[in-house]
């Protein structure tokens, strides 16, 4: 991380502290790392200027509310959403009760009991059962190789019976195959949850394994490209991209979008939240929450199209 000339080289070995602390106990992933080094760099460097110069750490941990308030309108100044300051305040949180813990004399409160600006969350947009299996089906027809078939096929096929993500699918190693029953997956942050595997995957994973030309050799990727290097993620994307504009879907019926199908469809099947949870690898109840919102907002859109008082 290169932090802005402004920080002091404190304030810098403070802040390449606490994102070691965050690598090491909490398992942050390096995305969430990256931002939250850009977001509170930035803050920083907001202080010094806003400030007049740099300071000591137990000031930086003390920073009042107005000057707190001045950084965010700064920010929502120079175009930062509503959801993107949230993330950034979330971090300087962070950050501050970090200080806060090696600096004394501090009083970290006004911080750290900062409201951060409201936004309404994006709900997942799934598929229909009907329109996943459509997905499945219409993906798979795009390709002209029977192998190149079975393995568009397959990754799909994880992607909804699995609920795994994108980049979890193609991580698979080739000694992943056969399937077993039960897959262990590491996710975001080097979090590892236990996934069943259903016998339609297990399947469909066989199929293109048998077809596919490449020697899938223990430590070489399971899903490979047309030359037999690693599978881009990005043609599994194009691929349901043609797919949906030939079913009609929206174009939020991408990759991610089985996934979020996986949720809301054992959920409507009477499934348990914190099962889900631990299926989808969410670190917070919270987020695997947004799909009973999804859940009431079809049941009222099945009220409201059935009842004959509607």
């Amino acid at each position: 991380m290169t932090a802005p000339a402004l920080i002091s080289p404190q304030a810098r070995d403070a802040l390449s502290g606490w994102l070691d602390h965050l690598r090491a106990l909490d398992g942050a992933a390096e995305k969430t790392i990256t931002a939250y080094a850009r977001d509170v760099a930035g803050y920083l460097s907001f202080l010094a200027r806003h400030r007049g110069g740099t300071e000591g750490l137990a000031a930086l941990a003390s920073v009042p509310l107005t000057d707190l308030r001045a950084w965010m309108a700064q920010e929502r100044a120079r175009g930062v959403g509503a959801r993107s300051l949230a993330r950034s305040l979330s971090a300087v949180k962070g950050f501050t009760a970090y200080l806060a813990d090696r600096a004394g004399g501090s009083d970290a409160t006004a911080v750290l009991s900062a409201r951060g600006p409201k936004f309404r969350r994006k709900l997942p947009r799934p598929l229909s059962v009907e329109g996943a299996a459509d997905m499945i089906d219409t993906a798979a027809a795009q390709a002209a190789e029977p192998w190149v078939a079975a393995r568009d096929r397959a990754v799909i096929v994880l992607l909804y019976g699995c609920g795994l993500r994108i980049s979890e699918a193609l991580g698979l190693a080739a000694e992943a195959h056969p399937l077993p029953e039960v897959l262990r997956i590491t996710g975001k942050g080097g979090k590892e949850r236990l996934v069943p595997v259903l016998p339609v995957a297990r399947g469909t994973v066989a199929e293109y394994a048998r077809l596919c030309p490449f020697d899938l050799a223990p430590g070489t990727p399971l899903f490979r490209g047309q030359r037999g290097g690693p599978l881009n993620p990005r043609l599994i994307q194009s691929v349901m991209e043609k797919a949906r504009m030939q079913l009609g879907l929206p174009a939020t019926a991408t990759p991610h979008a089985m996934r979020h199908s996986f949720a809301t469809h054992l959920l409507s099947a009477g499934g348990d939240l914190r099962a889900i949870q631990e299926l989808l690898g969410h670190a917070s109840l919270s987020t695997t929450q947004a799909y009973t919102a999804v859940d009431a907002a079809r049941l009222m859109e099945v009220y409201q199209s059935a009842h004959p008082r509607a």
